[in-house]
């Protein structure tokens, strides 16, 4: 990760905190799709501006450019912050998307925005300050 982002940067990001933010993911013919509750799909077009990882779409399950696209997108989408999508998606790719899994019987995964705000907060507990 390039760049450190303390905690109180991201207690300014967040969304409403009375109303919680889902994301669920799941396949439609074959095709990977992810919606915000209720019923808005988040597409790569943002994510592929600041990134290229996968124009042909997301994934999630393992740590390919799929899911580098998807993490890059949720915490753009969630964050409304391009610093802190950038500095972050490819640890939240790595702890969060590539464990996403829709093999239960109904098919999605789902991710709520305070799932997102814990990750961030770990990854950014993990940012460790130099020594003197």
């Amino acid at each position: 990760m390039s760049g450190t982002i303390d905690s109180q940067s991201l207690e300014q990001t967040r969304p409403n905190q009375k109303q919680d933010i889902v994301y669920v993911g799941y396949r439609r013919r074959g095709r990977a799709v992810v919606e915000r509750q209720p019923g808005q799909e988040v597409t790569p077009e943002l994510s592929l501006e600041l990134a290229n990882h996968s124009p042909s779409g997301f994934g999630w399950g393992y740590g390919g450019s799929g899911p580098a696209q998807l993490a890059l997108a949720l915490l753009l989408d969630y964050t409304g912050d391009e610093d802190i999508a950038l500095a972050h998606y490819t640890a939240f790719k790595n702890r969060v998307v590539s464990q996403l899994d829709c093999s239960h019987p109904e098919g999605y995964w789902r991710l709520t925005g305070t799932d997102i705000e814990n990750a961030l907060r770990e990854l950014s507990d993990d940012v460790v300050a130099p020594s003197n």
